[in-house]
């Protein structure tokens, strides 16, 4: 039986799609470009120079990875021309927008954008902010979205988990907004839900997570968090009632059967629960690292929900085999 991470990759390959990835100079980037392009898993558009990625990867075959280096291309003049017409209301001048053209984290958002590539991914050795900024800034959330948020895709450990029958959890949102408010936990629970279907080939049913469940806890001398929640679930059938949702949960009630059936008789999500939606990043982040440190999950990931085109952030101390599956996932994302 394939295991979910080879099918995320064999499912991106059927896709051919083309992504960028903006840091040539970094040798674990050079390296997934050339696995990548060999394993067949995506189109890449690499951007660097042929002197900087020998220098960084010296036995990395680069033979079908295109090469591009904004300060010597022929279509920087171009991006630059629509960074100007993207921001020029924001005052940005034609001088501006031709040196930020240079830059390549804003190089691969404007391919995005052009539509010259399907998705960007960047981040190994750039901050999430310079990551994420051009995206905001060039590509910006999705029709209809308000919010970009973030998700793990926690792959369950070899020999299975007894509560997780599909091999993969979405956790969210772990890393990007730091206390939602309850439109925007409905916001990142639709969201997250689409990211279940697509990337972890699951029919989502989302829990809204919380120390409470059903009324069974009150801190209104504190965050109003039970609240909070309580208010995203209402809101949240009310404008997606197709959508399996339900809370407020512990996070037992919505995942253990036996639980679930105590405090939450009735209900159509707990104790199967397979998207979890945490309160906050306080929870969220403690939640996916308790998970992947103890229970032995593969965390993949954050993968960034929400944006018009497919747009991933690398953490800076990921390795190869993860920037190879960050580009996997991105390849779904720009097919669904």
């Amino acid at each position: 039986m394939m295991s979910v991470l080879d099918s995320i990759k064999s499912r991106a390959a059927e896709l051919k799609k083309t992504v960028v990835l903006c840091e040539g100079e970094d040798k674990r980037v050079v390296e997934a470009a050339a696995r990548i392009t060999k394993e067949g898993i995506a189109r890449i558009v690499l951007i660097g120079n042929e002197e900087e990625c020998a220098k960084v990867a010296p036995d990395a075959d680069l033979t079908g990875v295109t090469l591009i280096d904004p300060l010597t291309s022929d279509h920087t003049a171009k991006y630059a021309a629509l960074l100007y017409e993207l921001r020029k209301e924001k005052g940005m001048t034609e001088q501006m927008a031709a040196e930020a053209a240079k830059d390549r984290t804003m190089f691969g958002a404007l391919m995005l954008k052009a539509g010259d590539v399907d998705g960007y991914v960047s981040g190994a050795c750039h901050s999430t902010a310079n990551t994420l900024r051009p995206g905001l800034q060039v590509i910006k959330t999705a029709p209809g979205t308000k919010l970009v948020s973030s998700c793990f895709i926690m792959i369950a450990p070899e020999g299975g988990n007894k509560y997780c029958k599909d091999g993969v959890f979405v956790f969210a949102d772990c890393a990007l907004n730091i206390c939602p408010t309850s439109e925007q936990l409905v916001e990142i629970a639709k969201a997250s839900a689409e990211t279940a279907r697509v990337i972890g080939g699951i029919e989502p049913r989302v829990a809204m997570l919380s120390f409470s469940t059903k009324g069974s806890g009150n801190d209104s001398k504190f965050a109003n968090t039970v609240d909070k929640v309580a208010k995203a679930v209402a809101m949240a059938n009310e404008s997606a009632p197709d959508l399996v949702l339900d809370g407020e949960f512990q996070f037992d009630a919505a995942l253990v059967p036996s639980v679930a059936s105590i405090k939450a008789p009735g209900s159509s999500v707990a104790g199967s629960a397979n998207v979890f939606i945490f309160p906050d990043i306080n929870a969220g982040n403690i939640g996916y690292k308790i998970a992947e440190r103890l229970g032995g999950f593969t965390a993949v990931g954050p993968v960034c929900q929400g944006f018009a085109k497919p747009l991933n952030d690398l953490s800076r101390g990921c390795s190869t085999d993860d920037i190879v599956l960050t580009v996997a996932v991105t390849a779904l994302q720009a097919g669904k």
